[in-house]
């Protein structure tokens, strides 16, 4: 690809230069974990060229264990075999909640805020490791074991860390459900875990509103006859709940029962720690499994040196322990570095659009981790609430869930880091365990737009999709992969190990294939450009539905787009286009329409070439997007292919009512009957 076109896809790359990290971080947090680029680029290299000696000494400043391991790194992606620290013996709970308490028991460990703000409190770590033995009292007096499955469907309070926690020092693999989940979505992952017992609440709180958590549940487990127990902790003390007799117990009931101290089990380290389910394209969701020593010790490493959480610090991350945001950046990360986590049961818009600021000033967090999605919102509707707040705390600004577009980059930067903080864009997967590209505090320089450097360990390429071969230097474009395994990298599919395999190690073998496009700008940094999976092969000439995208995207007239390929009887494939405008209104008057799509079409044919002219472009109020921001193409595909009827797992989906819309949109276009 020439110069010209790179641009298209890395246009934010123009003339922007590193910036480096603002002097007022370093006079908030003298105790930075980098000192400068320097410091990165040596450590990244020993990473890639001496990753045994890197991690090992990286596994035993981070991390306490039982039994010292014998190998740092064994096995291979072409073998498709991830082994880290094998021999190595440890637990989870113990690194995230035992040591602090020992050492430092009155310090902070959790903070709640609550939907209802009269309804605030606090863990020490001390408190915390007390109520975490209790509960796994009752967990192992009702058999639970190393290597039993329990699934939590609880919504963010203190009671989900909780929860994990005890699992995990009982050697049992939690397998978190996102409580905003339907009954479906719940029976379809309690089923496919194997899991016998469930860790719920009665109701849940969130917007003012009360959600129905026990009901749900209810209905959801009339089809999952393994399961033998179910724990509800009284949230709302709603006295109507419909409990099973013999199968529903009340958490504060059975925890007095129990002792505040149980001694955690030493697990291997390859033992898995948990199972966390995406959405999946073949109708089933995929439970990932991570294991125990490498997640933890990738989810405390990117904690610190990302975003340079110390023990002092507060992390608030906005995200959901029903993802993996949650787990890492909520729960493992924080806990396992000593530092105090924020967990956050509402809504940014409840009751105000300030309620954000007001936590980080009420609790001087550090550290505010949340998506783009939460922060396009915000500057349209909250921009107003922000100067109410002290957020003069805060050294570091986090992005997650999709890429962050430079102007939100730089609004957030402005108005909330006031220019004063690191600002880290991340890119990584619910499949990576923890970052996989991203600027590291104090010594990575910034672009707004861009994920930057890939993190220790991570080795990452760029592939040509069309010749399956590395694309060396700078000023590149292709597929993201990663060239051999790091600690957190997922090691299975529960019960399918070759789904596994398919999606992220046969693509292109000795690869680990994200699935995402990406650039490398002329000073090496990553630029994240979205799904890829499916290249568009139309006549022969195999087309990037990114590619395709960014030409459509730079039309005024257009905010948001979609690119998918279809089956063709003449060409193979054809490029199917879903368009969102900036003003609906066009889409009122057919001629104005006519002209609209003749225009993007045209821009299309000379941009890329007339092969990639889309063969109908399909006007949508909305797309079609999982909780994250990220857009589900596999719908569009499915639904212009003429088969909603299948379009697969839809749990995800923050706008689950988008799908009607568009089989409607599609069979006005193009009547294809759904």
């Amino acid at each position: 690809m020439d110069e010209q076109k790179l641009h298209q896809i890395v246009h934010e790359a123009d003339n922007v230069v590193p910036r480096p990290t603002p002097k007022e971080f370093y006079e908030k947090q003298p105790r930075k974990s980098l000192q400068n680029l320097d410091d990165y680029k040596r450590m990244y290299k020993e990473s890639i060229e001496q990753p045994e000696k890197f991690f090992g000494e990286m596994a035993h400043r981070f991390l306490s264990w039982d039994r010292d391991f014998d190998h740092v790194k064994w096995g291979s992606l072409k073998e498709g075999v991830i082994s880290w620290f094998l021999g190595g013996k440890l637990n989870a709970c113990y690194n995230c909640v035992d040591r602090f308490a020992l050492s430092t028991p009155d310090k902070t460990a959790v903070i709640f805020e609550a939907d209802d703000e009269g309804e605030c409190r606090k863990l020490s770590y001390q408190q915390l490791l007390f109520e975490v033995c209790k509960l796994a009292g009752v967990l192992r007096s009702w058999g639970v074991k190393k290597g039993d499955r329990v699934a939590i469907y609880l919504p963010m309070t203190p009671e989900a860390v909780i929860a994990m926690l005890a699992c995990a020092r009982l050697g049992a693999v939690h397998s978190c459900i996102f409580a905003g989940f339907s009954t479906g979505a719940i029976r379809e992952r309690i089923f496919d875990a194997d899991a016998k017992v469930v860790l719920t609440c009665d109701e849940g709180k969130r917007g003012g509103r009360i959600t129905h958590t026990k009901e749900l549940l209810n209905k959801a487990l009339e089809n999952c006859p393994d399961v033998e127990k179910v724990l509800v902790y009284k949230r709302t003390g709603n006295p109507e709940i419909e409990m099973v007799e013999g199968r529903d117990y009340f958490w504060q009931d059975e925890v007095r029962e129990y002792p505040g101290y149980i001694p955690p089990v030493s697990m291997d380290a390859e033992d898995p720690l948990f199972i966390l389910y995406t959405s999946g394209s073949t109708g089933t969701p995929k439970g990932v499994v991570h294991c125990t020593g490498g997640y933890l010790l990738g989810a405390a490493m990117t904690t610190r040196y990302v975003f340079d959480v110390q023990p002092e610090d507060i992390l608030f991350t906005a995200g959901d322990v029903g993802w993996i945001t949650g787990h890492t950046y909520s729960v493992y990360g924080p806990l396992a570095l000593g530092a105090a986590t924020i967990i956050f049961e509402g809504t940014p818009a409840y009751p105000n659009m300030g309620r954000f600021w007001k936590i980080i000033e009420k609790n001087k967090a550090t550290h505010f981790y949340v998506a783009p999605t939460a922060l396009r919102m915000l500057k349209k509707s909250g921009e107003a609430e922000i100067s109410k707040y002290d957020l003069s705390t805060l050294r570091t600004l986090g992005s997650v869930g999709e890429p962050i577009a430079p102007q939100i980059w730089e609004w957030y930067d402005e108005k909330i880091g006031h220019h004063c903080c690191h600002v880290a864009d991340t890119y990584w997967q619910t499949e990576s365990g923890s970052h996989l590209i991203a600027p590291l505090a104090g010594a990575v320089p910034t672009k707004p737009g861009a994920a930057t450097l890939p993190f220790f360990g991570v080795d990452a390429v760029i592939i040509d999709p069309t010749s399956g071969k590395i694309q060396e230097g700078n000023d590149v474009e292709g597929v993201l992969a990663v060239r051999s395994s790091w600690p957190s990298m997922a090691r299975t599919v529960y019960h399918c190990h070759q789904r596994f395999l398919n999606a992220y190690l046969r693509p292109y073998p000795g690869y680990y294939f994200t699935g995402d496009g990406a650039g490398r700008d002329h000073d090496g940094y990553y630029w994240i450009k979205g799904r890829v999976d499916d290249v568009v092969n139309v006549s022969g000439h195999r087309l990037s539905t990114s590619e395709i995208e960014s030409v459509l995207l730079a039309n005024k007239k257009v905010s948001e787009d979609a690119v998918v390929g279809i089956s063709d009887d003449l060409t193979g494939q054809a490029v199917i286009a879903a368009v969102q405008l900036k003003d609906p209104h066009i889409a009122d008057d057919e001629d104005s329409l006519l002209a609209l799509r003749k225009e993007l079409r045209m821009t299309v044919r000379k941009s890329i070439g007339p092969f990639a002219a889309p063969k109908s472009i399909i006007i949508v109020h909305d797309l079609p997007k999982t909780r994250s921001g990220k857009i589900m193409r596999r719908i569009i595909r499915k639904v212009c292919s003429g088969e909603a009827n299948g379009i697969g797992d839809t749990s995800t989906m923050i706008n689950p009512e988008v799908v009607d819309h568009l089989i409607k949109a599609v069979e006005q276009q193009f009547g294809v009957k759904n």
